[in-house]
């Protein structure tokens, strides 16, 4: 066994880190790029002294092990990530993959446009999956320094030529002329009322890619959903992440200018994500 690996899991259990033992292997892989089956083969690592004052780090500031290490992983992708962007999540996967099974079989280009791209992990994800079609993706964001760590992404996954990136709040910097296949969105829906009950690790994510103003926090959803007919092509398609008990509420929203609304679970059997068409 590994000395190096024992060592920082212990530090981490120690610190009362809940999945210690992931979270192990997670820091000494991602710094190291090799597998965790190589690194056990081993019996120590040069950098010991490095990963033992990461994992200090870790247990001190109790900021996310992703913020430790500057990256987080997504649809087999590394993503740079900082305070200044909500970490990629799994469910969100859901939200790519659920898009991509609606738009994969269109002949003629695809526009899509993200709104909150933070750290460009939809616009990216979904560029790959369709890399084989003429597509343009928007991706939108209110904050600068989100548009700037999406760009670096954007970069280092060599798709500047599929995504472009702008700060608008919403659509604020939409034109009137610019119109999509598909608007795709991770908004805010946390009410701000619930900061209290979350991990702290949580609040290491932006403010501003968490909170809603409401008590429900489906406000952004409602603001989305009022103005994306008039930036829709025909039976152009809304597709979004939902927080937990939200989405009867969207769905309501959705009935009056949407249809074909569809809502996917996750593995957890929780209303993940829905989707719905532009009526003709």
């Amino acid at each position: 066994m590994n000395k190096t690996y024992q060592k920082i899991k212990e530090i981490l259990k120690n610190g009362n880190i809940e999945e210690f033992e992931q979270e192990a292997k997670y820091l000494i892989t991602s710094i190291n790029s090799i597998s965790i089956e190589e690194i056990l083969l081993k019996d120590g690592l040069d950098n010991e002294d490095e990963l033992i004052e990461l994992a200090k780090k870790r247990v001190s500031s109790r900021a996310p092990i992703q913020h430790i290490v500057g990256f987080a992983y997504f649809m087999g992708e590394k993503y740079i990530v900082n305070e200044d962007v909500l970490i990629p999540r799994d469910e969100t996967e859901i939200l790519v993959n659920s898009a991509y099974e609606l738009l994969k079989d269109k002949k003629e280009k695809l526009d899509i446009l993200d709104i909150g791209v933070g750290s460009g992990c939809i616009s990216c994800a979904l560029a790959k999956k369709l890399k084989n079609k003429e597509i343009e993706i928007l991706g939108v964001d209110i904050s600068s320094k989100a548009i700037m760590t999406a760009l670096e992404n954007v970069n280092k996954l060599d798709l500047v030529r599929k995504i472009i990136l702008r700060k608008s709040d919403l659509f604020s910097k939409i034109r009137d002329c610019e119109k999509f296949d598909l608007i795709i969105s991770n908004p805010p829906y946390i009410p701000k009322k619930e900061k209290e009950n979350l991990q702290k690790e949580v609040l290491f994510d932006p403010e501003l890619a968490l909170f809603t103003s409401d008590d429900e926090g489906v406000e952004f959803y409602q603001k989305i959903i009022n103005k994306a007919p008039q930036y829709l092509k025909k039976e152009g398609i809304v597709a979004f992440e939902l927080g937990i008990n939200q989405s009867d509420l969207v769905y309501k929203m959705l009935e009056k200018d949407f249809s074909n609304i569809k809502i996917i679970k996750d593995l957890a059997n929780i209303d993940r994500v829905i989707l719905a068409q532009l009526k003709g």
